[in-house]
C-alpha cells in the first residue's frame, strides 16, 4: 500500500464525448496535490478546456459527457455532481474569456461568487476586503460597470469572484489570453500569493507554456486529447522537446514559425 498522501484532485482515465459522437478526451489522468499549482499545457484543440469543464461539471451545457473514467475530489467521486454542489465542496472554475456580468458593477460581480455561502454577511464582507487587498485596482473600480473595465481588470474580477466562494481549489482557464505581458505577470503573481498565503490549490490550463512553468509545481502536456508528457515544472522547462515544440527554442536557438509549423510529424510521442 502506498504511503503517498491522497491527492486533492484525482482524474482517472476520463473520456469525453461531445454530441454523442465527437471523442475529445482519450483517457486523461492527472493529479493535483493539496496546496499544489498544476498546469495543463498544449495548443488550441488539445483538450485543456474540456478537461477543466469535465472536472467542474460544466460539460452538459456544451452537450458533452464523461463516458469513461472517474474524477475524485478529496477521495469522493464528484463527476456526477451538479456544478453548484461542487462549488459547495470547494471547487470553482474561472472560465476562459473572464465571463463577467457586464451590466453589474465590479463589486456586484464579486458578491455573486458568495451565493453558495451561508456563513453570514460579516464573513462575506471580510472576504470582500481580502479580495480588495489582493486586487487593489478592483477596489478603485468597485462601483464601475464590469463591462467597461479593462481585460486585466475583468480577469482580476473573475478570479476575485471565485475567491468569494472560499474555494480550496480554483480551475483557471487560459488566464493570460488577450492580456498584455505585464498584466499576465501580475495575474500569475497573485495566483502564487493566493497559493502560498491562502493555501488555494490551482489547476490552470494555459497556452503560454513559459509563464505557466515558472509558476506551477507540476505540468501535463496534452495533444489531441491525450496526456503525452508530464513532470515537474523544472523538468518540463528543461526538456529539449518542450523547448522546441512549445517554446520555439532548440539547441540551435529560437526557431521561426516556418521551422516549427509542421512539428507534429516530428513529435516522437505522436509517432
Amino acid at each position: 500500500m502506498s504511503d503517498s498522501p491522497q491527492p486533492l484532485l484525482a482524474v482517472h482515465g476520463i473520456e469525453v464525448i461531445y454530441n454523442h459522437v465527437i471523442l475529445v478526451l482519450k483517457g486523461v489522468s492527472l493529479h493535483v496535490p493539496e496546496g499544489g499549482v498544476v498546469a495543463i499545457l498544449g495548443g488550441n484543440g488539445a483538450g485543456k478546456t474540456t478537461t477543466l469543464r469535465a472536472i467542474s461539471n460544466l460539460l452538459k451545457g456544451e452537450r458533452g459527457n464523461v463516458t469513461k473514467g472517474s474524477i475524485e475530489f478529496r477521495g469522493e467521486k464528484v463527476h456526477e455532481l451538479s456544478p453548484s454542489d461542487l462549488v459547495k465542496r470547494g471547487v470553482v472554475q474561472v472560465m476562459e474569456g473572464r465571463h463577467c456580468f457586464g451590466h453589474l458593477t465590479v463589486e456586484e460581480n464579486l458578491l455573486t461568487g458568495a451565493y453558495t455561502r451561508n456563513d453570514g454577511r460579516g464573513a462575506v464582507a471580510a472576504d470582500l476586503e481580502k479580495v480588495y487587498a489582493y486586487f487593489p485596482r478592483l477596489k478603485t473600480r468597485r462601483h464601475s460597470q464590469a463591462g467597461y473595465t479593462s481585460g486585466g481588470e475583468q480577469q482580476m474580477t473573475a478570479v476575485g469572484r471565485a475567491l468569494m466562494a472560499k474555494p480550496s481549489m480554483i480551475l483557471l482557464d487560459e488566464p493570460s489570453m488577450g492580456l498584455a505581458p505585464q498584466i499576465v505577470e501580475e495575474i500569475f503573481g497573485i495566483v502564487k500569493d493566493l497559493n502560498e498565503k491562502e493555501k488555494v490549490s490551482f489547476l490552470l490550463a494555459e497556452q503560454n507554456t513559459m509563464v505557466a512553468l515558472r509558476y506551477a509545481n507540476f505540468g501535463y502536456i496534452l495533444e489531441n486529447g491525450r496526456v503525452v508528457m508530464e513532470g515537474t515544472a523544472k523538468n518540463l522547462a528543461d526538456n529539449e522537446d518542450v523547448k522546441e515544440f512549445y517554446l520555439g527554442i532548440s539547441k540551435a536557438g529560437r526557431k521561426s514559425f516556418r521551422d516549427v509549423k509542421h512539428y507534429r510529424r516530428r513529435k516522437r510521442w505522436l509517432a
